[in-house]
């Protein structure tokens, strides 16, 4: 439209409906490039997560085989300390 006071033609009409679906598209895929990008990040980040949770739990179990060891080191302690001597 030249000028601005002219009422709009039909042509000007798809005109505008094109620009508007141009830049609908452009932003559709923008949004789509944010999704993978913030996908990506999460991804990552439960990898790492996931790392330290292994590697937690790893740690845990030799922990409890450990104590385990000492609580029945401690029991042998007990008995001998509370039962009389045999003669």
């Amino acid at each position: 439209m030249e000028n601005d006071n002219q009422p709009a033609t039909k042509a000007d009409i798809a005109q505008l409906r094109a620009e508007t679906q141009h830049q609908y598209d452009d932003l559709k895929e923008t949004l789509r490039d944010v999704q993978t990008e913030i996908l990506k990040a999460f991804y990552g980040y439960t990898q790492t997560t996931d790392a330290k949770l292994k590697e937690g739990e790893t740690a845990d179990a030799g922990l409890r085989q450990r104590l385990t060891a000492v609580e029945g080191r401690i029991l042998d302690l007990e008995k001998r300390l509370n039962m009389p001597p045999t003669l």
